[in-house]
């Protein structure tokens, strides 16, 4: 019995050592397994790594051209602004220009032929034939007034605008009237 026993003493000592084995090949390649996982891990790191220097220099990028729009903005807004101002100003100018003008043609029109002699008196004919056109006169009343028509008193005035008619202008009347 004795040669028994240590047979199957034996075969279990032997067992041991090959679990052993067995638990220490397993381990080594979960190691290896372990490592090149830590390998690919390494690897996108970096490749993230370099995107994020990318993103911080494109970040650089952006505010800088941010910074270079918003000063362009102001330079376009002031150019935009100042170009209204000129605008305005020479608005202004003309303004008073055409008041000036209005004004001009509100006095009566000197007498042909004197200096510094009374103006035509306004409403009526004169001797000449022509008629010194009135305050609040238009070519419709003055033909009425005269017993003609619009038209045969534009014929006697070619050029004449009637809706721009001025107190003290002289037009001329159609003969016989």
């Amino acid at each position: 019995m004795d040669t028994l026993s240590r047979d199957s003493s034996s075969s279990s000592s032997n067992i041991v050592p090959m679990i052993g084995a067995f638990t220490g090949v397993i381990g080594l390649l979960l190691a290896v397994v372990a490592l090149v996982q830590l390998s690919t891990v390494k690897k996108t790191l970096a490749a993230h790594g370099d995107e994020i220097a990318k993103i911080a220099t494109l970040e650089t990028e952006v505010r800088s051209q941010g910074a270079k729009v918003d000063g362009d903005m102001k330079n376009l807004r002031d150019g935009v602004q100042n170009a209204l101002n000129q605008v305005g100003t020479e608005i202004g100018a003309i303004r008073a220009q055409l008041t000036k003008m209005e004004e001009a043609m509100k006095k009566p029109a000197p007498v042909a032929g004197g200096k510094g002699g009374k103006a035509a008196p306004t409403g009526v004919k004169n001797a000449d034939g022509t008629y010194t056109v009135a305050a609040g006169d238009g070519l419709s009343k003055i033909a009425r007034k005269f017993g003609t028509s619009v038209d045969a008193i534009l014929a006697e005035n070619p050029g004449l605008n009637p809706t721009k008619l001025h107190i003290g202008q002289k037009i001329k009347l159609p003969a016989g009237k």
